[in-house]
């Protein structure tokens, strides 16, 4: 008798440290462009200590934004609270032609 093991969990989304899902891809490329940032403004030659208190101050609001999105929306609540805002409050029709036309 062969025993094979059971995959629980399976269609659970990616979790890490409390963000979930695209959440993890979001900070993944703020940090990315931080870093960026980072790296032009002092090849450029502005002073660590204007860099530093503006990198930082990005970088705490990016955890903050993110860290809110994913508790407030979950897992694809973001994406379809954009797709609510794409919705139109009211559809005006001036004709009963469109209707009429649907038997034909």
């Amino acid at each position: 008798m062969s025993v094979y093991p059971i995959n629980k969990g399976v269609s659970k989304p990616i979790v890490f440290r409390g963000l979930k899902a695209q959440y993890i891809a979001y900070l993944a490329i703020g940090l990315v462009l931080l870093l960026i940032s980072f790296a032009t403004l002092y090849i450029c030659g502005l002073s660590l200590w204007v860099i530093l208190p503006l990198i930082m101050g990005l970088g705490s609001a990016l955890f903050f934004t993110v860290f809110r999105l994913s508790h407030r929306f979950g897992e694809h609540g973001l994406s379809k609270h954009f797709a609510k805002k794409k919705l139109p409050d009211y559809l005006k029709c001036n004709s009963r032609q469109v209707f009429i036309n649907l038997k034909k």
